[in-house]
Formats: structure tokens, sequence, C-alpha cells
């Protein structure tokens, strides 16, 4: 339809302008703690340590909690631009891209239209937007669970000739996710067609169209090395990662067993809540759609026997992350994340009959578009213009240890870990248990060290020494401690040194 024609290519703009934004943003920002920092730096130490097969979380301590897709690829992109925020990014934002570009080639098979319609829907959402930009593991999983489920339909309602190929992607997509994220991403597949397909009753249908013993084979043969091969370089790997994190993660609130962080206390049902958020600023249409949808539901029409199946198939891809997530107690916002791409095709298909047949669009529809962009946007600006990055991010800390630290002057903290120190800090800072261990790096040069401020006033009066502030990060205040021999004040008994607490 020639009416369709201009407000496609305002919707080309619009997705065009999210994605350079995005693509801009990359490095206009520090890497944050804890999330995105630590998971950089575990990528840092890939590449410092040459070491493709375990994570490390600190320089003797591998990481558990998450396979290595992600971290494979930002150590790649590493190599390629060096080290920093922006190449941090990148292959995140390439994961979007390609999650976006699956689901605007499932909704074209429907309609045109309503794919870039999807598209748009998709890339303007809070979630998918800031997770485009953001070092985690979700959206490599979502890539995964977008291909799989992508090519589970194509199986299930395509030619003979689409068969071939899609058959074998489902499972390819299956290791992906093994890789990406664990288990989970088996369940996050395999839960909404299994759901699907014994609520329209095409058992037979599924079972005979996918080779599952042989694509199974697949999918294990992509990710399994990689776990002998973790389990064989740092024993216990298996079993923490399979039974900590892959279940008592889930249904214990406030799991005390996470080696690497703290547990996420939610009530039941949270996870919905985060679902509203997530899908933020188009959930607010969700009356709206949910109303369309009912009107659709009471067609009986013969014609409308496939489009019923389509529905179906969305809504159970869409709620599986909720349903599954519904009586854990410890989950985070971006558990959503895989069902977003079918909320936004089952949106369009109701957004599309409401938008104008004329060349300019309604007002509300481009600012709810614009509406996570432009938040964004804000919030960078606020975070660059008011300093307040500083409170999320030791980067300008580090970079005042650099600018005054004259020749290799040790950067030391104390009483916390921050993962984005040690980043930007390309592994320099050292961790020290005990203020007492400080005489250790006592000499002729000066110590920075970073610790709370109701620390450094008791040093200060143990070391009869201003320790002027030089920056801050979050409550933690960095200082320096002028070479002091043997002026600090102790008490001996035996060999032991007084700690100053």
């Amino acid at each position: 339809m020639k009416w369709l024609e201009p407000h496609s290519r305002v919707l080309w703009a619009l997705l065009l302008g999210i994605v350079l934004w995005r693509l801009a943003s990359l490095g206009l920002y520090p890497l944050m703690d804890t999330t995105e920092a630590r998971y950089a730096e575990i990528a840092r130490k890939m590449v410092e340590k040459g070491d493709w097969i375990t994570p490390w979380y600190e320089p003797n301590k591998p990481f558990w909690g998450k396979p290595p897709l992600s971290f494979w690829l930002t150590a790649v992109s590493f190599h390629i631009f060096g080290i920093n925020e922006w190449a941090a990014r990148l292959p995140h934002l390439l994961a979007a891209l390609t999650v976006g570009w699956l689901t605007w080639r499932l909704a074209r098979r429907r309609s045109e239209y309503e794919a870039l319609v999807s598209a748009v829907l998709l890339a303007s959402s809070t979630l998918f937007f800031v997770a485009a930009g953001a070092v985690m593991t979700d959206m490599t999983l979502a890539v995964a669970t977008t291909l799989a489920m992508r090519s589970f339909w194509i199986c299930v309602s395509g030619n003979d000739a689409e068969k071939q190929w899609q058959r074998w992607l489902f499972f390819l997509a299956v290791g992906i996710g093994l890789l990406a994220k664990g288990p989970i991403a088996a369940v996050l597949i395999f839960a909404p067609v299994l759901l699907w397909t014994l609520h329209t009753g095409h058992v037979r249908h599924v079972w005979t169209t996918l080779p599952w013993a042989g694509g199974m084979l697949l999918a294990l043969g992509i990710a399994a090395p990689w776990y002998y091969l973790a389990e064989t370089a740092t024993p216990g790997f298996l079993r923490y990662f399979l039974l900590g994190e892959h279940w008592q993660r889930f249904v214990t609130p406030g799991w005390q067993g996470d080696r690497y962080g703290t547990a996420h206390i939610s009530p039941w049902g949270t996870i919905w809540w985060y679902a509203v958020v997530a899908s933020l600023p188009w959930s607010l249409l969700a009356p709206v759609v949910a109303y369309q949808s009912w009107i659709a539901r009471r067609s009986s029409d013969h014609e409308n026997v496939r489009e019923r199946r389509w529905r179906r198939y969305l809504l159970w891809w869409a709620v599986t992350p909720c349903l599954f997530f519904t009586l854990a107690g410890n989950i985070l916002w971006t558990y959503v994340l895989p069902g977003l791409p079918a909320l936004a095709i089952w949106a369009a298909r109701y957004v599309v009959p409401r938008l104008p047949k004329r060349l300019r669009m309604h007002t509300w529809t481009l600012a709810m578009a614009t509406a996570a962009p432009i938040t964004f946007a804000a919030y960078v600006a606020y975070g660059q213009i008011g300093e307040r990055f500083q409170l999320n991010s030791a980067k300008a800390l580090v970079q005042e240890y650099q600018a005054i630290r004259g020749d290799r002057s040790p950067l030391l903290t104390y009483g916390f870990k921050s993962y984005s120190l040690t980043f930007y800090s390309g592994g320099a800072a050292q961790e020290v248990k005990e203020l007492f261990q400080l005489t250790q790096y006592f000499g002729s040069k000066p110590v920075f060290l970073v610790a709370e401020e109701e620390v450094l006033a008791r040093l200060r009066q143990n070391l009869k020494q201003d320790l002027p502030t030089l920056a801050r990060y979050d409550r933690y205040w960095l200082v320096k401690i002028d070479p002091v021999g043997s002026s600090m004040e102790t008490k001996r008994s035996g060999h032991e040194v007084e700690k100053v607490r």
C-alpha cells in the first residue's frame, strides 16, 4: 500500500537514529560497578592471561558464575579495539542488532510493515535499549533464544526448503545458549516450545519435524567441550554452577552461597513487575493490546486458525521467562529480556492498525518511541555535568591516581572490592586485608590508599599526616600517604603490629 511508504521512511529513520545514538553513547560514560566493570575485568584478564577456558574473577580465583561466550566476545573486541569502554560494550550492541534483525525477519513473514514496527518497539523498549550497550551476559542469551524460537516456528510452519536448515539452526541456538548462560537457556527455549505444542495439540508434528536425537548431540557437541575443560582446569566448577547458580540461586531467597556477590531478595511474582518496567513505554499500551487480542480471539473463522497458532506461539514465548521466575526469590529485571522480541511482534499486530494513514504520525507515537533514548541521553548528560558517574565508577579516581602517582607508587584498597577500580588501573590496584599491612609498602615512594572516611580518620591519627582527599568514589576516598619510614605509631607484642581499625 502506497500510504505505508512514508510511514516506513519515518520508522526506518527513527530506528536508524536509535541505533546510531546507542553506538555513539558506548564510550560516553564509564563502566559501572558492579556488573559491567566485573564482566569487563574478567574479559581483560582473559586477554592478559591468554586463558580462554577459565574466566578469572581475581588473579587466583576463577569465576564460576557464567559460561564464557560473552567474555570471549568482549575479549576479542579488546584485542581489536584496545581495552576501553567502547570496545567492552560493542559486542553487546552487535548482539542486540542480531536480536533485532532476527525479530524483524520473523515478523516479516507476516507483514513488512509490522516487521518494521516490531523492530522499533523492541529497540525503543527500556530494557532492550539499555542492555544493547551494557556489558552483561543477557544479550548473548537473547541471541540464542530468539534464533531458536524463529527457527522452530519456521520448522513447524514453513516449506520443506526452509525446514532443511532451520531444524538444525534450532539446536545450534541451544548450544549457543548453553555457552551464553548455561542450562537456563535450554529451559527458556524448550519450555515455550513445549507449552505451545501441548496448547495446540501438535505433538506428533513437532516430534517428527525436528531431529531431536541428532539435534541434541549437536547442541551438546557445541557446549560440552568447554564445560569439560572448565571442570578439568578448576575442579568444583560444575557442582557450583549447576547446583548453586541454577537451583539454589532461584529457590533460596537471600541465598548465601553466592561466591561473587550478594543474593537479590525479591517477593514472589516480582518478575511480572520487572516485565512492565522493562517494556516501558510500550507497556502503557498493554490494556489496548490485550483488548484487541481478546477481540481477535472471539473470531472462530477457519481462515484465522493459522493466525491463532501464531498468536499463541508469541504468547508462550513472551510469558515463559515470567512464568519460570514467578516463584524465584533471587532475580534481576534483565531476566525478562528473552521474551521482549515476542512482545514486540505481538504488540505490533495491534499498533499498526492504529497508526494514522497519513505522513505525519501522531505526536504520542513518536514521543513513546523516543522516550528511552531521550531519557538515556539526559542520564548521560547529567552524569557528565554533575559528576554523578563517580558514585558508580572509580574511573575518575584512577585517573587522578595515574596523574600524580609518580614513579610506580602503589594503589591500595582497604575494606571493599571495586571492579571498575581494578579494570581502569589495569589490575594494578592491590587489596590489603588489614591496615597494618601498609607498613610493607612504606619506603621512599608515596602510597595511595582508597578506603572509607572513618578508616582514614583513624589512620591520620596514627600516621600524624593530614592525608588530603584527592578523589572520591561512592563512599570511598583516595588519599596520598607520603613516605613515613618508621614514624607510624605502632605497638608491638612479639612480632605483631597493632591493627588500625
